[in-house]
């Protein structure tokens, strides 16, 4: 359908246009010629953000929820039409409304907004309310700061906040760099199963399907990891990646859990080298952040929670990624060491003694990446024993504690595989790749040695290994933790629309 807007025809296929694409093309219109007249607008529609009403003259400032600001609607000579000022009072914030027959008018350089919409017409015939708000209640989301507590108490409607609505359009911006990046790439997006019928990581927090044998003969699962599939789409394809749902069945109650989130899982083919994975993902993520801070202004929020990073202080984190030294790389062996050193001058919180072979506690990740190296950081070489079976395996060697005089206490054999995890400051680890092991008979002796594939329920994952193997490796980033660390929210369940996490009473 043709439609005259703005003085030139576009195809459109909707009934009104949304406020970014106005926003758009009155920009485009002001660069192109600043002296060009004055253009109407037949209808648009949208929720009332506020109304102030004067003796002859009424603004409303209505949003669509496409862009971060509101637009403003100015209604003047009141006196002229009957009844208006009475219909005007009795417009409420939240209500949703359409307005027709508007004129657009371009605002001094120095104005929040470039141009202003002016109704043309008797509001009270002009203006037509879509949806109500209960008489006698006002809408809970008025036009100041809420805190997070309070908006999460308002599940149906917190996303109308400036705040959450501006996460979520922050969250598909992540999505669309993160599609681009790999096109650019040479990856090929996939969709492996969200069902399936093995535990990828072999810790055993699994959610179990009901009736599951009924349907596939066999006990089924919700996928805490799309890797193994993956691994057969790359072994066809070079390169692949995802965006899948996941889900955990662990009790980790905390602000940096849910049992349901999104993981980016990717592979690549031909690689021996585990500084190329790394390599990927540094930049990776550093592509976003370039970005995002080209379009801060209308990825960034108005107003802010009192409980979450402000502006300044997301464009400081922002700025810091993007910092030309390369983010640094320490074994896992070595970070034990600066643990332990550490904790010699002053015991860490939580009273665990770094030693080799544990895993790393949230409180030594965000000290190794906060105040230690102050960035993101990769630890890599993690012992085997804390890592999946799927890893590729390093050769032994040997792990040397010394007291505070350089004496060598005692000596360990280290086995370790060649894996990393990239943590960053105030959140911790927020990604974890690895070379996978390609050889049939080292990876059957480690499924065996682990007690697994007994059943043979793997044994097309090692048949990946018989045909045509070759050196591999990927990794899987934790969306809802990324999103946290780049829009300063301070709860991971906060950057999923409807977070699932442990104890939670799912009420929708």
């Amino acid at each position: 359908m043709l439609r005259q807007l703005f003085g030139k025809n576009i195809v459109s296929k909707y009934h009104t246009q949304t406020f970014k694409s106005i926003y758009n093309t009155v920009q485009q219109q002001s660069q192109q010629n600043a002296q060009k007249p004055l253009t109407s607008l037949k209808e648009i529609n949208g929720w009332i953000k506020s109304i102030r009403l004067f003796k002859n003259i009424c603004f409303i400032d209505i949003n669509d929820g496409t862009i971060n600001s509101s637009l403003k609607i100015v209604i003047p000579e009141l006196v002229s039409y009957e009844n208006s000022i009475k219909f005007l009072k009795d417009l409420k914030v939240g209500q949703s409304i359409s307005i027709k027959d508007l004129l657009i008018q371009l605002t001094p350089t120095k104005a929040q907004q470039p141009f202003e919409l002016k109704l043309l017409n008797d509001p009270t015939k002009s203006i037509n309310i879509l949806g109500g708000i209960p008489a006698g209640e006002d809408f809970p989301l008025q036009k100041k700061n809420h805190t997070m507590a309070f908006l999460n108490s308002l599940p149906t409607l917190k996303f109308k906040s400036n705040y959450l609505n501006n996460l979520l359009k922050f969250r598909s911006f992540v999505d669309t760099q993160l599609i681009n990046f790999f096109n650019k790439n040479d990856f090929i997006k996939t969709t492996p199963p969200i069902l399936t019928s093995n535990d990828c990581e072999g810790g055993g927090d699994l959610f179990t399907i009901k009736d599951s044998e009924k349907y596939f003969n066999k006990s089924t699962y919700l996928t805490v990891s799309t890797q193994l599939h993956l691994e057969i789409l790359a072994l066809s394809l070079n390169r692949c990646f995802t965006i899948s749902p996941c889900f955990r069945a662990e009790r980790s109650n905390t602000t940096r859990h849910l049992c349901e989130f999104w993981m980016l899982e990717a592979e690549l083919c031909f690689t021996k080298d585990l500084n190329e994975v790394m390599d990927l993902v540094e930049n990776m993520i550093r592509s976003i952040v370039n970005e995002a801070l080209k379009n801060e202004q209308s990825l960034l929020p108005n107003y802010y929670p009192g409980d979450v990073l402000n502006k300044e202080q997301i464009l400081e984190r922002w700025q810091s990624l993007t910092n030309p030294a390369s983010w640094p790389r320490i074994t896992y062996s070595d970070t034990i060491r600066l643990l332990l050193k550490q904790h010699m001058k002053e015991p860490f919180t939580n009273g665990i003694i770094p030693s080799w072979g544990m895993d790393l506690s949230t409180e030594h990740e965000k000290w190794i990446s906060g105040k230690y190296f102050q960035s993101p950081v990769f630890i890599t070489d993690y012992p085997k024993s804390l890592k999946p079976f799927y890893m590729k395996q390093n050769p032994p060697s040997e792990f040397k504690i010394q007291d505070n005089q350089g004496n060598i206490q005692q000596t360990q054999i280290q086995n370790t595989v060649a894996c990393f995890d990239l943590l960053v400051p105030e959140i911790g680890e927020i990604v974890g790749g690895s070379l996978r092991e390609d050889n049939y008979k080292v990876l059957a002796d480690e499924m065996k040695l682990r007690n697994m594939n007994k059943d043979s329920n793997l044994d097309w994952y090692l048949d990946t290994r018989r045909y045509g193997s070759v050196p591999h490796g990927g990794f899987g980033l934790g969306m809802e933790r990324l999103l946290t660390y780049l829009y300063g929210n301070t709860n991971i369940r906060e950057a999923i629309p409807f977070a699932r996490s442990a104890s939670d009473n799912i009420q929708l």
